[in-house]
């Protein structure tokens, strides 16, 4: 009997996950607006496992819906311009339609700047731990030869720059990447405004950890490809061509797009991830 218990406890988080309720994703037009990712339902994580002592140091993990054995493990970096305003929450619903897709989630919190006590280079220090984490976890189960990095915006930047270090990657996709961290930060929007804050400086201040940090000057991953929307106004594209890597441009697509299960670009990010 005592063993029959035992085995319940084993299985029973796979049963629960088995039975979740499939999230019905409603299909988009193009330039979806944030309000409408961050409204959108999703299925709780499978589970959440620390890779440090710090409380933004964890991965969530979303257990695919249906297994596709030859499907890469996704280890999502989410946006929101490195700030500690915007956390892990608004990627819920990405990390649900990617499992319901038939792929295992491995989505990254990790420190920002200011109340976390993230900035360069802490939280790109982060990254790269949780990233190697997944090799660690639950005996091997998953291998960072099998593994994809897709960073969204602010995420897009440190994913480009952890494939460069981490070469025993699978891949790294690139969705609406911050790829010229030096021309990002003279930018007037609200997000490049604090970029200063991140990198504690300008570039003029800053000039070795800029390039240090400048996706455009580091070697990257030889997978590595950048999906972008021609209406981004938060990311715009700029001189993608210097990376030397495959772009993805989609007309009328903005930033949130990515983010969005139910959009064009969604479905974009898919393909990719099934070429990989």
């Amino acid at each position: 009997m005592k063993s029959l218990i035992v085995l319940f406890l084993v299985i029973w988080p796979f049963l629960v996950n088995a039975n979740a309720q499939t999230i019905e994703f409603p299909d988009v037009n193009n330039n979806v607006a944030y309000a409408s990712v961050a409204s959108l339902g999703f299925t709780p994580a499978d589970e959440k496992i620390a890779y440090g002592d710090n409380e933004s140091q964890f991965a969530l993990l979303w257990r695919a819906k249906q297994i596709q054995p030859q499907n890469p493990l996704v280890i999502l970096l989410h946006g929101g311009c490195w700030l500690s305003a915007y956390d892990i929450k608004h990627t819920y619903a990405l990390s649900t339609g990617l499992a319901q897709a038939g792929f295992n989630v491995w989505s990254l919190e990790y420190r920002r700047s200011g109340a976390s006590g993230g900035g360069w280079p802490t939280t790109f220090n982060d990254v790269k731990a949780g990233i190697l984490a997944v090799s660690k976890y639950n005996n091997g189960e998953f291998k960072l030869a099998d593994s994809v990095v897709v960073g969204h915006s602010a995420g897009g930047h440190l994913a480009l720059l952890a494939g460069g270090e981490i070469d025993q990657l699978k891949g790294v996709i690139g969705l609406a990447p911050i790829t010229d961290i030096k021309a990002y930060a003279r930018g007037n929007n609200s997000c490049q405004k604090v970029t200063k804050d991140f990198m504690q400086g300008m570039p003029t201040d800053k000039p070795k950890a800029y390039t240090q940090a400048n996706p455009s000057e580091q070697s990257l991953h030889p997978q590595s490809i950048i999906l972008q929307g021609d209406q981004d106004t938060i990311v715009p594209a700029f001189n993608l061509e210097q990376l030397k890597r495959p772009v993805v441009m989609l007309d009328g697509v903005g930033h949130f797009d990515w983010t969005h299960p139910g959009s064009a670009a969604f479905k974009t990010l898919i393909q990719n991830l099934n070429e990989k």
